[in-house]
């Protein structure tokens, strides 16, 4: 009986932690009341040379940057300021029309990053595979982290 409340508390715990961190996303600067154009309606104002010129406007390392930049602003780094190998960011598979960026975070949990080629909207899924939980975790606009 003491085991398994000791297991309870343990999913409790890390249920709540990643709800906390999918609540504790940061809306870009500016993208509250303002007229700032979106990713969609905004694409034709970024430079030219940053697109790729077949029929896929963001590329594969457009998708690293932006979900990488994204990671390192909304997730605490300082954990594994003495081991890097906790946390990551790599690139998973691409189909036709998106590319999956994966975030691994030092919990053990992984925040798959689905980025669409043609818009840079992000949809994010959270999976702990100690629990088998996978959660929705919203979307985000590529653009907002790109450099």
């Amino acid at each position: 009986m003491k085991y398994q409340k000791s297991i309870l508390s343990l999913v409790l715990a890390v249920t709540i932690m990643l709800s906390l961190a999918a609540c504790g996303t940061k809306e870009p600067a500016g993208a509250a009341g303002t007229s700032e154009p979106s990713a969609v309606s905004g694409i034709a104002q970024r430079p030219n040379e940053a697109f790729d010129s077949s029929e896929n406007r963001i590329t594969k390392e457009m998708a690293y940057e932006g979900v990488s930049g994204y990671c390192h602003s909304a997730y605490d780094w300082s954990i594994a300021k003495d081991n890097p190998d906790i946390m990551y960011v790599e690139m998973g598979e691409e189909s036709e029309t998106s590319y999956r960026v994966i975030f691994r975070s030092y919990t053990g949990a992984f925040v798959y990053f689905d980025v669409d080629k043609a818009t840079g909207t992000t949809k994010m899924t959270e999976y702990v595979p100690t629990l088998g939980v996978e959660n929705d975790a919203g979307t985000i606009d590529l653009f907002d982290y790109l450099k």
